[in-house]
């Protein structure tokens, strides 16, 4: 009976060791981007579909955060929705995934349906401060927007003309966030990557162009940015991370990056 009682550890012990050595799940991380939330949940879930001894992840802490967490080694892939800086180009590649519209959003109840670049960059800057300066109603504009190391406000400000001039009521550190304050308030303004748009927002046209696939892909709708996969540049990725960044680079990733609401680029 004491040898029993004394076995039964070491059997423990072994069934423990057997359990975790036989485990042949693969990881591949990724951080970054909010506004890549859809496109690489699409991506993620139709790659490990396909290859079940995988498990892709996603850390959704803003495109500056996915930089540095692959420079820094504590990832595989980067997820940025504005263009590397060229301090970053040193160490990491940028790879475009899909092009991706920021819309301008406001809230149903309000009645501006179109707006032009000048007039965006105007209401951020704070000189137009009232919605019926564009035909709306008798009501002060309330401009929501992202963090500073936010990629979709580097890209909207870049293109807006707004860098560093933009006053903002709110600053939030997600698209999800964005869309949820501009729903929730009639007087308010702000912008989110198309793919996270609902129904609980309008997005407006500018100068007259709606954003949709067809309209990012011909560059008639001006308020757009790439989707980037950020990569290091001097060590080679993981067996499986390569295959997971290969499968979104090629042209069976597209109808995924369609379903997410971006468009695929020309590979």
């Amino acid at each position: 009976m004491k040898i029993l009682r004394a076995a039964i550890p070491m059997l423990l012990a072994a069934a423990t060791f057997t359990s975790c050595g036989s485990a042949t799940e693969k990881t591949v991380s990724t951080d970054g981007s909010t506004s890549m939330e859809k496109v690489i949940g699409y991506l993620s879930e139709a790659y490990m579909a396909d290859n079940s001894d995988v498990k892709v992840t996603y850390n959704p802490t803003g495109s500056g955060s996915g930089i540095q967490a692959v420079q820094e080694g504590r990832c595989d892939i980067g997820l940025s929705s504005r263009s590397l800086k060229d301090e970053e180009k040193a160490d990491l590649n940028e790879t475009v995934v899909a092009i991706d519209g920021i819309a301008v959003i406001v809230n149903p109840a309000n009645s501006v349906t179109d707006v032009t670049l000048d007039e965006i960059a105007q209401i951020y800057k704070g000189e137009i401060t009232n919605w019926n300066e564009l035909g709306g109603s008798d009501a002060p504009i309330v401009c929501i927007g992202r963090e500073a190391a936010s990629g979709t406000r580097d890209g909207f400000e870049s293109v807006t003309g707004t860098e560093d001039s933009c006053k903002y009521a709110q600053e939030l550190t997600s698209t999800g966030d964005v869309v949820q304050t501009v729903s929730s308030n009639p007087n308010a303004i702000g912008y989110a990557s198309l793919a996270s748009v609902s129904d609980s927002v309008t997005a407006v046209s500018v100068e007259g162009v709606a954003p949709t696939n067809d309209t990012i892909l011909n560059g008639n709708y001006k308020v757009q940015r790439n989707f980037v996969l950020v990569t290091p540049k001097n060590k080679e990725l993981s067996d499986e991370a390569q295959k997971f960044y290969d499968f979104c680079m090629s042209g069976s990733a597209d109808e995924y990056i369609i379903k997410a609401g971006a468009v695929p680029v020309e590979k």
